[in-house]
């Protein structure tokens, strides 16, 4: 499957599993989504359980708290990253806050799909990395996949999870290659990440798009003999410390990867989390390879924004074995 197959296994799983389950957002249903994550959803399920919405991020988001309050579980669909934002206040005010509004007796079980990152050619305001945004956020959850087993068994676990969930997708994997699900996986544990490549000289944490990258870049780091350890982040907040921690340890060395900006961004949690809890296993100061604290460019540049596999290996290659 590739991973726009995956999460829509994952989706119609969960609703023959559970009727409360409702889908809704622009164009899902007769079209099947802008990316076809949702195809044959609506002949599958109806027009009650699968709900094509006006333009109107706010108005869904908000829907959603509402379905909420009623018993059922709202997947919402933003079609791109950028049209989050319209939908912030009902995100961060109200889905976010309504178990703590409620002292915890009212929890606010939805997922919000989020497609996000460049490299698909994209228009303005069609390619941004939002997610820091939704980590700094308390009572949000947010997770990312970076491949199409995992975009599979953490769908079904975000939509299970009590609590609202971001879902971060990037839309650059979803047809960038298949995996094979001779079973189809257990759903996820909640929180773990995963160590996609076991090294020893250099920890490179990560996730999403970025992902494909970074194991690019180990691989041609290993024609220098270097050896590195790639961390699959997973889960953006609330962040797997042992993981990260423990790597650390081992390699004694630090690079962050992300595409989103470079300031305030998910590796900097990262890199002060390392600077807290494990700087005299350190050997070398840490690395930041992000994008920049611009707006995110026109297609014909986005090539010079997005951190590539030779630009990372070159920067590990210089900052860490001069």
């Amino acid at each position: 499957m590739t991973m726009v197959e995956s999460l829509n296994a994952a989706l119609d799983a969960e609703m023959t599993a559970d009727d409360r389950v409702v889908l809704l957002g622009e164009d899902i249903g007769t079209t099947g989504g802008v990316f076809r994550v949702t195809a044959d959803l609506l002949k599958r399920y109806g027009s009650l359980r699968v709900i094509d919405m006006p333009v109107s991020e706010a108005g869904t988001v908000g829907m959603a708290v509402g379905m909420c309050l009623a018993g059922l579980v709202p997947v919402v669909e933003i079609q791109f990253d950028s049209f989050a934002y319209p939908a912030f206040q009902q995100l961060v005010s109200h889905l976010a806050r309504y178990r703590w509004r409620t002292g915890g007796s009212v929890s606010m079980q939805a997922v919000v799909r989020l497609p996000f990152g460049g490299g698909i050619r994209a228009p303005e305001l069609h390619s941004d990395s939002p997610e820091a945004l939704f980590c700094h956020m308390p009572g949000l959850k947010v997770v990312c996949p970076s491949n199409p087993l995992d975009a599979y068994s953490m769908l079904r676990w975000a939509i299970r999870h009590p609590d609202p969930v971001v879902f971060m997708e990037p839309k650059r994997l979803y047809r960038l290659n298949r995996a094979w699900f001779n079973t189809m996986p257990e759903i996820w544990d909640g929180w773990s990440a995963a160590i996609a490549r076991q090294g020893s000289d250099a920890t490179v944490v990560s996730y999403g798009a970025s992902m494909h990258e970074s194991l690019a870049a180990a691989e041609l780091l290993e024609q220098d003999g270097i050896s590195v350890e790639v961390v699959d982040l997973r889960s953006l907040w609330p962040l797997d410390k042992s993981a990260i921690i423990g790597s650390v340890q081992r390699t004694h060395r630090l690079v962050v990867v992300h595409e989103a900006p470079r300031s305030c961004g998910v590796g900097a949690e990262v890199v002060a989390m390392v600077a807290e809890q494990a700087f005299e296993s350190l050997r070398s100061p840490v690395v930041r390879i992000t994008g920049l604290d611009t707006p995110f460019p026109m297609f014909s540049l986005e090539k010079e924004y997005i951190p590539s596999s030779e630009l990372i290996a070159s920067i590990i290659r210089k900052a860490l074995f001069k």
